[in-house]
């Protein structure tokens, strides 16, 4: 035969070999496809808070836990536990939180049931919720948070306030939407940049459990540098493990988590001193406040977050400030804060007013207050009860996109 003949077949058969390996490296095992176990109706509070309604092992009465990303377990409250009469083990383990550390107790081996779905074997923790069953309103029993999520696909849609919980499983992601790929510990921690003096790209906890838009570490703004000088801040409070926490409220120029960018971004500025954030590896804290304009799949068996703007994601953030924290006590909407210098401060509130009325709106339902009180620019007529007598205020509440004309308080 001649060579070039044989030259061509060697070619030829070395063309096939190579096209068939070529198609077998095409060949890979795949998890198989997750599949829907349950879908449910959820409660959202002001900030974004999920409310899930669950009963815990056999008891008649459902529970209110709050879905918390941020957590790295599963807890009850501790009047809850002692009301169901659950046996309760000390530990030597800690928790913490923005506004403290504590060690805990456990209570183990529970089944937890949500609608279409039972959980079995897990352990509480066990801490104090008072302080947020008094900011939302209602009970809250208990929060689910890493113990739980890390079993399953969870999807969170706020545009109709479901939550569809999934098996393992490769998800074919609809479109529109952008996958994140996040650092997991316990907790999922996305990129972010923020945007103010400069650009800096840096990790957040992505946190559901948080009512606020943005989080950032006073130790991060400072040594970043990232925060333009001279601007307006205000003084707030918010609640969080172990207590209140004293922050200031700012503007930053803009944020943005995968491609999605947002301008003027209400920012709360904190001292971490128990480490939260663990700077320098984290910057701060991603709230609910933002996530909830995104319907959400968040996939801990695969380790990412698929985000896809919602109905909500032009909507504005909470530019409001009044400086008022108001809080549910034995049935009572109480005036526990008043921040000095602030739009409350000047209409005269004072700590331990009972609210009764916000513009003849007599609901008494701190949801619904908390709702117009985040109205910008909003001039509300509030009646308090002071010393067993009402009293009418005028409360002009401020937008801080605009500048804050301070005026003395009312004698």
């Amino acid at each position: 035969m001649p060579k070039r003949v044989v030259l061509y077949n060697f070619l030829i058969g070395l063309f096939l070999q190579l096209n068939s390996l070529s198609l077998l490296a095409q060949e890979e095992f795949m998890p198989a496809p997750a599949q829907s176990i349950t879908k449910f109706n959820f409660i959202q509070l002001t900030g974004g808070i999920i409310i899930l309604k669950a009963v815990l092992n056999d008891y008649p009465d459902s529970l209110n836990f709050v879905l918390d990303t941020g957590s790295g377990g599963i807890s009850l409250d501790s009047a809850t536990v002692i009301e169901l009469n659950l046996e309760k083990k000390p530990t030597n383990r800690l928790i913490r939180g923005i506004a403290g550390i504590r060690q805990v107790e456990f209570t183990y081996g529970h089944s937890l049931h949500m609608p279409g779905i039972s959980i079995r074997n897990l352990d509480f923790h066990i801490n104090d919720y008072e302080l947020l069953s008094s900011v939302y309103g209602m009970k809250i029993d208990g929060i689910i948070g890493y113990s739980v999520l890390r079993r399953y696909v969870f999807k969170i849609n706020y545009d109709d306030h479901t939550i569809e919980i999934l098996t393992p499983g490769s998800i074919r992601y609809p479109r529109g939407g952008y996958v994140l790929k996040p650092q997991f510990s316990t907790l999922p921690l996305p990129d972010g940049e923020v945007e103010d003096s400069r650009s800096i790209m840096q990790r957040f906890i992505f946190d559901t459990g948080a009512g606020l838009s943005l989080i950032l570490s006073r130790e991060f703004v400072e040594d970043s540098s990232v925060l333009l000088k001279n601007k307006r801040m205000y003084q707030t409070m918010a609640e969080g493990l172990g207590g209140k926490k004293n922050m200031v409220l700012t503007l930053i120029k803009s944020f943005k988590i995968g491609p999605y960018k947002f301008r003027q971004i209400p920012t709360y500025i904190f001292d971490d001193e128990y480490n939260v954030t663990q700077y320098p590896s984290l910057a701060g804290i991603i709230g609910n406040d933002m996530l909830r304009k995104f319907n959400i799949i968040i996939n801990y068996p695969e380790q990412n977050i698929f985000l896809k703007p919602n109905t909500h994601f032009n909507e504005p953030f909470d530019y409001a400030y009044s400086g008022l924290g108001i809080y549910l006590v034995q049935g009572e909407i109480k005036v526990l804060e008043v921040m000095q210098d602030s739009p409350a401060a000047r209409a005269g509130f004072k700590e331990g007013d009972i609210l009764f009325a916000v513009d003849r709106n007599f609901s008494k339902s701190i949801q619904v207050y908390k709702s117009m009180l985040q109205i910008p620019g909003q001039a509300l007529k509030v009646v308090v009860f002071r010393e067993g007598r009402p009293v009418e205020l005028k409360l002009l509440v401020h937008d801080i996109r605009k500048k804050y004309r301070r005026e003395r308080k009312p004698a």
